[in-house]
This record gives C-alpha cells, structure tokens and sequence, in this order.
C-alpha cells in the first residue's frame, strides 16, 4: 500500500514571492509547494502537520553559484577523500541557509581534475547537506594578465575549442558552469560546445574588451565572475566585461558579485545593482578558511595566509577568496546598498536560479517548486531553520 502523503502548513508567517513579502500560509507536501486552494477546494483536506511560524519570514533557499570550500576543505587540493570533504561542507552550509551550492575548482594541474572531477557528484540535499548542483570550474582557461589568486605554471589556452576543454577536465557529467576569458585563442568555440552541453559559461579573470564580452554572449555565455575583480577596470572608451552590465545583448547577462566588505566597494556594488538589478548574483567566492580562524590554509596549489579575515595568498597582499558564507554577504549587501530585503533576498536565492536556469523549481516560493526555503528573523534576518524539500534540515540553537 502506497503511504499517504503528508500535507504541512506553515502559519502565520511572511513569505518573499515574486519581489514582494506577504502573509500568507506555505503548503508543503512531497518535497514541493502546493496551491492551498487545490487543497481546499478540489481535495477537500485539512494539513496534517501545521506548524506556528509567529509572523518569521520565510524566504527561498540560498543558491551560492561560487564556494572553493570552507572548513578546512580545499576542493581544489584535498584529492583524498574527496566525496567525504565535499559532504563536511554542505553540511556546514545548512546553519547559513545554502540549500544548493556549486563546489568550485580553481586552476590546477591537469591530473587534479581526473582525480577530483569525477567524485563530486550532482546530488539531492537532505539533513546530510546542500543539494550539489554540479562542479563549477574557474580556470585554468583564463588570462595570464588577470590570473588574480590563479598559478600561473597551469594557466593555458582553449586553443582546440572544447576538445582543450575535455583533454584538460575529462568527462563533463557533473560540470555546471566553466568560468574562462573570452578573448583567448578557441575560447568562442569553447563556449559554443560547452553551451551545446548545457553547461553555463561565464566570462572572468580576463583582459577582454566589451566588443569580446559582446560576441561571447552571442556565443552562448551568461555569466560574468566576481564582478570588478581580476578584470580590466571601466574605462569610458572601452568599459571591458563591466561594461556588459549595460550592453545591448539580446539576453540577460548575470554577474557574480562578493559583498564580504572586502572585495567591493560599497560605492562599485551600489553602481552595480542600480546599472543592472536583474543581473546581480550574490557569491560568497569562500576559501577553505570559511569558518575557521586567522592562519594558513591552501586554495588549489597555493598557500593562504588569512589575517583579520582577510584571505591573501601567502607573502603578498592579494586577495583570493572571501572567508564569508553567503548568508554574511547578503547583510553587507543590504547595508552597502540600502536596497529593499526583498531585493537581498532574491540576488541569493531567485536570480543564481535564473542564472542556471532552474528557476522553475528553485529560487522560488511558487506553487510546484521545491520546498527549499529558509525561516529567518525578519529583523536581523539570521538563519533560524534551513529546510529542503520540506524537510528541517537545520536548527539554529535557542
């Protein structure tokens, strides 16, 4: 006999849907959002759990598109117990509301990637941890000249198009989004393969100019990395990949975005989202120093010195990575910009999803999609539970 399905109401609680917080219940049931008055109405049934959610705000789940690691957890270096590296993570992601994330490979050596690649794994989250969306690869198909954090011993040319892209990572079955410089020799024929795979590709670490950023959009990109870093700066004749924030492109062009109040100025974040508000995409970029204190660490094959929560690569004052979870960065966000909750919110949770594409069931509180959401003090907007596919997954202590 087929086990009923368990029908549970969250009351007396906000929800952000579509820009706006309402009051309104939340209906759960199989992992999904119901429609209350296809309950009511066509099904005549009453919830089976209801629980009191004293007017907390109940927002989607946070979607980090860029984290190196975090926890002492290097995915770029640790090539032992890959898998079991991975899991500590997206557990210790549920305590800041990521309910999906995409693990993030920076440039290494070619035989990393054969050793690394293929044991993360696309996975459903749960109480074990964030839903693994797919690998997202920065590097090593990037600009020499804008390399920021990157080695340069391993940085190389996509000059085959994605036949350089599949000898240097392999299979690209749990690949999602390849970050690479558009002006390289083949980079054009690699992004068209990579978008034939439905792979995201997104533009950083390069010298490209605007008219480069303008036919790799054409060519099938949708993302720019970390915005401002490791690129040319605006120039008023040639605003470079920035200046994709206010081209002429047919399609939407989303843009990553570290608001750790280190890496952009509150000034250049501001200009940002009022230049182009769809597009914006928080990422935490987080190294493996996330959520540890001040020491040395590794991001890929280079040593990290943190100080004062700043992650610098060892001997030198350049920066490679945040030490913030995404959680952190959407309040400096709000604070930096003085933009609404609503808009906070979603640049976490809506807009990475319309990034990848997923919006249909991710990123969103709309009846069908997954029940991926968060409960959050509407004041201070801490996490005080994580939820995926309906199921409490974390509890913040009393």
């Amino acid at each position: 006999m087929k086990q009923k399905s368990v029908l549970t109401r969250f009351l007396n609680c906000n929800i952000l849907r579509e820009g706006k917080i309402i009051k309104e219940d939340l209906w759960i049931r199989d992992g999904k959002i119901v429609n209350p008055e296809q309950v009511f109405y066509d099904e005549q049934q009453e919830a089976d759990v209801s629980i009191n959610c004293n007017d907390l705000l109940i927002t989607p789940g946070y979607i980090d598109l860029q984290i190196n690691g975090g926890w002492g957890v290097d995915f770029s270096f640790h090539t032992e117990n890959v898998e079991e590296g991975v899991s500590k993570v997206a557990k210790e992601l549920l305590a800041h509301g990521i309910t999906s994330f995409c693990p993030t490979m920076v440039t290494s050596e070619k035989e990393k990637y054969s050793i690394i690649l293929p044991q993360i794994k696309k996975q459903q989250g749960g109480k074990h941890g964030a839903t693994i969306l797919g690998v997202h690869l920065e590097g090593p198909f990037i600009s020499l000249a804008k390399k920021g954090a990157h080695t340069d011993e391993f940085i190389m040319n996509p000059e085959k198009g994605l036949e350089s892209i599949r000898e240097v990572y392999g299979p690209l079955d749990n690949v999602i989004i390849v970050t690479l410089a558009p002006e390289l020799p083949g980079a054009l024929d690699a992004i068209k393969g990579l978008t034939n795979l439905g792979i995201k590709v997104a533009l950083g670490h390069s010298s490209a100019s605007l008219a480069d950023g303008e036919e790799a959009v054409k060519c099938g990109a949708n993302l720019i990395t970390h915005l401002f870093n490791a690129m040319l700066p605006f120039h008023h004749r040639d605003p470079g990949l920035v200046g994709l924030l206010a081209s002429t492109t047919e399609k939407q062009v989303f843009y990553g975005i570290i608001s750790d109040g280190i890496h952009t100025h509150p000034a250049a974040l501001r200009i940002a989202c009022r230049t182009n508000s769809e597009g914006l995409v928080l990422v935490s970029d987080a190294v493996p120093a996330q959520g540890l204190p001040d020491g040395t660490y590794t991001i890929g094959p280079q040593a990290v010195s943190v100080e004062k929560g700043r992650a610098y690569i060892a001997g030198t004052k350049v920066l490679c990575g945040s030490t913030s979870a995404l959680d952190e960065c959407i309040i400096k966000f709000k604070e930096a910009t003085d933009c609404s909750v609503e808009y906070a919110l979603e640049a976490a949770s809506l807009h990475p999803a319309k990034a990848l594409g997923i919006d249909n069931r991710k990123g969103r509180l709309n009846y069908q999609c997954d029940a991926d959401f968060v409960i959050l003090d509407p004041k201070t907007l801490k996490v005080l539970s994580t939820w995926i596919a309906g199921e409490c997954v974390y509890t913040a202590p009393k």
